[in-house]
């Protein structure tokens, strides 16, 4: 759900006039770049009818969830907004530290009738080519065909809603994805999100999957570990569910073949206890760092080779292809006029489309592919 990042509105970008610092440990552009870029951008929005409507800022409210009504700080709505602002903040932290040159560069943003968001990316570092992690509160409605988009039942069915009715709805969540340079160190992917209707219809949502280029089985084992120890203090009937839904959710449907290796994925999570789903979902978000660092850090040095490159290149473009044809997320927030740099943040950089192109039977690439494939059971 890579593309869920979105706000909503019916108007062009204008940034707020502040004279206030940014958070520390982020860097922004310059004052007179910002203004040029934000003239920029409601140029460009007013002629593409944008419907989305902010005010960037560069001090951070205290919390986005400022919709009429929202003023109970023990609400699941600013508990889950709390959770992750400081998941936000702890990975931004542990990437910088396994980086080691790059640094996050933050836009921030708020609505005037509530909600914002907070897009952090790091681009060009020395062992992260591309990584972003994004959070976003948001209150809209939906229309019919980002009802289906948004939810894997669909509201309709459950909140008794008419067909073609619009749905008022609050969502919060953030996604993150990591694109290494090095083609031996994996892509990893996370979302955690929250929707509740109008009607009290609420749901919890999310996962977490690696996409190597070459499979390390080890790797393999330590992510689907690590995964599974989260869901089994949860629920031991978790992690079976769920990383079969992911491998079923991340399926390239043109081409037969997975994104990547899997991990864990569910949607529509709303049966029993909303505290010990929500106790889940931070569990898992706070533990994303110790499924993946570790790997990076122990392939990110790695030697490869031109050709090696090359196939890292290919299934990035595998990567493309899903998130702009498959992904759930990412087709709801084009269809309700998100942010779109927050969108496509989630695409790497640079990726290669080859003709026609198969990797040699007994190859490590035809082997690494041959399990996205047919997924195995890592743990």
């Amino acid at each position: 759900m890579v593309g869920f990042v979105v706000s909503f509105g019916c108007s062009p970008a204008r940034r707020m006039e502040s004279n206030v610092q940014l958070k520390p440990g982020f860097r922004s552009r310059s004052a007179v770049n910002m203004v040029a870029a934000d003239q920029a951008k409601s140029d460009a929005d007013s002629k593409r009818g944008s419907l989305w409507d902010h005010q960037y800022v560069t001090e951070l409210p205290e919390s986005l969830v400022t919709g009429s009504g929202d003023k109970d700080p023990s609400s699941m709505r600013a508990r889950f907004e709390r959770m992750i602002r400081k998941a936000q903040d702890d990975l931004c932290k542990a990437i910088e530290e396994v980086d080691g040159e790059g640094t996050f560069i933050e836009d921030a943003w708020v609505r005037e009738n509530g909600g914002g968001g907070i897009s952090r990316v790091l681009q060009k570092g020395k062992v992260f080519e591309k990584a972003g992690i994004n959070i976003s509160v948001v209150y809209g409605e939906m229309p019919p065909e980002a009802v289906k988009a948004a939810s894997d039942r669909g509201v309709t069915r459950d909140a008794g809603y008419k067909d073609g009715e619009v749905v008022p709805f609050f969502a919060c969540g953030i996604s993150s994805v990591m694109h290494p340079r090095n083609p031996m160190a994996p892509t990893v992917h996370f979302n955690y999100r929250y929707f509740e209707t109008d009607s009290g219809l609420y749901w919890f949502g999310g996962g977490t999957d690696l996409t190597p280029s070459y499979l390390y089985e080890e790797d393999a084992k330590h992510f689907h570990q690590t995964l599974k120890d989260v869901c089994d203090r949860h629920d031991e009937a978790y992690y079976p569910k769920f990383k079969k839904w992911c491998d079923d959710y991340f399926l390239i449907k043109h081409r037969g073949e997975r994104r990547g290796i899997g991990g864990i994925f569910f949607d529509d999570l709303n049966e029993g206890d909303q505290d010990a789903i929500f106790a889940f979902s931070t569990d898992l978000a706070n533990n994303v760092a110790n499924a993946y660092v570790p790997i990076v850090n122990k392939r990110k040095d790695e030697p490869f080779t031109e050709e090696q490159k090359q196939w890292q290149q290919m299934r990035r473009g595998r990567y493309v292809e899903f998130n702009l044809v498959y992904d759930r997320g990412t087709i709801f927030g084009l269809k309700t006029g998100g942010r779109i740099e927050s969108i496509l943040m989630s695409l790497p950089e640079t990726a290669t489309w080859l003709y026609n192109f198969h990797p040699e039977e007994g190859t490590w690439e035809a082997k690494t592919l041959e399990v996205m494939k047919n997924p195995p059971d890592w743990v």
